[in-house]
């Protein structure tokens, strides 16, 4: 019996159909996150071959991108451990066979990696500078030449990408905005 246990939700994307379990105290416990769904809508993947999923959840975002990519390699990393469990948990529960989940701060469990496309619904609540270093900065440094960061936020923190421009000389581009998030692409040259 797994005492964390709260439901199991459905959805479908690109004509797939996916059942993910979500745990008590999890983000997003009551159905998909609004700004997951924006961004699995928005993105247009470039035929990436290695993926990484900073902040996963429960995995929604891998999970789908791997299903729709199945001849790419996806890395799923949170801080959180029982949201990597419950995303270890849904990969097997979708058959997907070409992704894993690790425990990470940051990217710290793949430094040494680098990736033909990131992607994440970025969490709202952890300062400017972290939000900046962790999820935007350090990803892009591990970008492969080409390669794109895809990212979601609330719209209260629509601000960053004009401060990752201005101390970073960074471009995010602004791809979709819907009910409160902003969908935002950053290219590596």
């Amino acid at each position: 019996m797994d005492v964390y246990f709260k439901k199991e939700v459905s959805c479908k994307y690109n004509n797939k159909e996916f059942k993910f379990d979500i745990g008590n105290t999890l983000f997003s416990t009551f159905d998909i996150d609004h700004g997951t769904d924006v961004l699995l809508r928005a993105i247009k993947p470039n035929n990436p071959k290695t993926i990484l999923d900073i902040g996963c959840g429960y995995g929604v975002i891998g999970i789908v991108l791997a299903k729709t990519i199945p001849d790419a390699q996806f890395w799923m990393i949170d801080r959180d451990l029982l949201a990597v469990r419950y995303t270890e948990k849904n990969i097997q529960k979708n058959a997907i066979t070409n992704a894993q989940a690790l425990g990470s701060v940051g990217i710290e469990a793949v430094q040494n990696r680098t990736f033909d496309l990131i992607v994440s619904n970025i969490p709202a609540k952890l300062g400017d500078e972290a939000i900046i270093e962790e999820f935007i900065v350090k990803p892009h440094n591990h970008l492969n030449p080409g390669g794109e960061l895809w990212v979601v936020v609330v719209n209260a923190l629509n601000r960053l990408p004009h401060l990752v421009e201005r101390k970073y000389k960074l471009r995010m581009l602004a791809i979709k905005k819907r009910k409160g998030h902003t969908v935002y692409l950053l290219k590596k040259n």
